[in-house]
């Protein structure tokens, strides 16, 4: 039972949650120490709110019939609890709420740090978590489900663990973390190129579908490369440090995800969209902190 509850929040994608939190706290660390207790805390509690939503909004895609069998679904089969029968819509909806309510304490505890403005920056979080598939809203079937994750895990997140550390919001911490809500809306973006001939024909207005296959594939191209233009913009004006530049290293599985694009759409397209958001914020995150140290 267990295992089927962790497979029920998808665990493979709560690595780009670490991530933009991670990036948050190491750009707070310029300003100061770390509260490590906090920045646990706020892993804790955005992984929380992750696997919230993902369970939440399984629940409402199976409800609507956009989640069958013969769609793929994110992050591979093994994590589709409904689709294969291990446990039922009802207990799907109350694991959901269960794994809201446990970031609560959390919550609370932050709040008492860091003031109000974590409550605002939660509740957001729940809101868009939830309303990404629940109707009437539904902001996935409206092809605004990219643009709800690009500002989720990029501008909310990685200023929000900021914002824990420091108790202040930056502007130049909301520029670094567009190439993190890049790179998860891509994750999303890959995942509905591969699904367009399922959620075309359910009637699901998304941008892929919107798009086609073809510009889609183009689009996606487009911006797995944005990310790294960003990061040389911010490095020439002096946003960032040379180290930063650590996140070139990254272009050969970027370039790898391109070239695979354009013979097809592989069928686990998302999960190396969210491994490359690692790797690249994974040496980010060096490049800030050897700016500390030689600073």
């Amino acid at each position: 039972m267990i295992k089927t509850l962790w497979m029920a929040m998808r665990p493979q994608s709560f690595l780009i949650s670490v991530v933009s939190a991670s990036v948050g706290t190491s750009l707070a660390a310029m300003q100061g120490g770390i509260d490590w207790l906090a920045f646990l805390l706020t892993v804790l509690g955005v992984i929380l709110l992750h696997g919230g939503a993902n369970v939440v909004n399984d629940y409402f895609d199976h409800r609507y019939h956009v989640d069958t069998a013969e769609v793929s679904g994110s992050f591979g089969y093994e994590s589709r609890v409904l689709i294969r029968g291990l446990l039922t819509p009802r207990q799907v909806l109350a694991i959901g709420i269960g794994i809201y309510a446990l970031a609560i304490p959390i919550g609370l505890y932050l709040i008492n740090l860091r003031g109000m403005t974590i409550l605002l920056l939660g509740v957001i979080g729940f809101i868009t978590g939830v309303c990404y598939t629940a109707r009437p809203v539904a902001l996935k079937y409206r092809a605004l489900g990219e643009i709800a994750v690009f500002v989720m895990f990029g501008p909310l997140m990685v200023s929000g663990a900021y914002f824990v550390q420091t108790g202040a919001f930056s502007s130049r911490v909301v520029w670094i973390s567009i190439p993190f809500g890049i790179f998860v809306a891509l994750v999303l973006f890959a995942n509905n190129i591969r699904d367009i001939g399922f959620d075309g024909p359910a009637g699901i207005h998304i941008v892929a579908t919107l798009l086609g296959g073809t510009r889609s594939a183009r689009v996606y191209q487009f911006f797995d490369m944005l990310p790294y233009v960003l990061i040389g913009g911010m490095v020439a004006n002096g946003m960032l440090s040379a180290f930063a530049l650590l996140t070139l290293l990254s272009l050969p599985p970027a370039f790898k995800l391109m070239g695979m694009f354009r013979r097809g759409v592989p069928a686990d397209a998302d999960a190396r969209t969210a491994n490359l958001d690692a790797v690249f914020g994974g040496l980010l995150i060096l490049g800030i902190q050897l700016e500390r140290l030689f600073r």
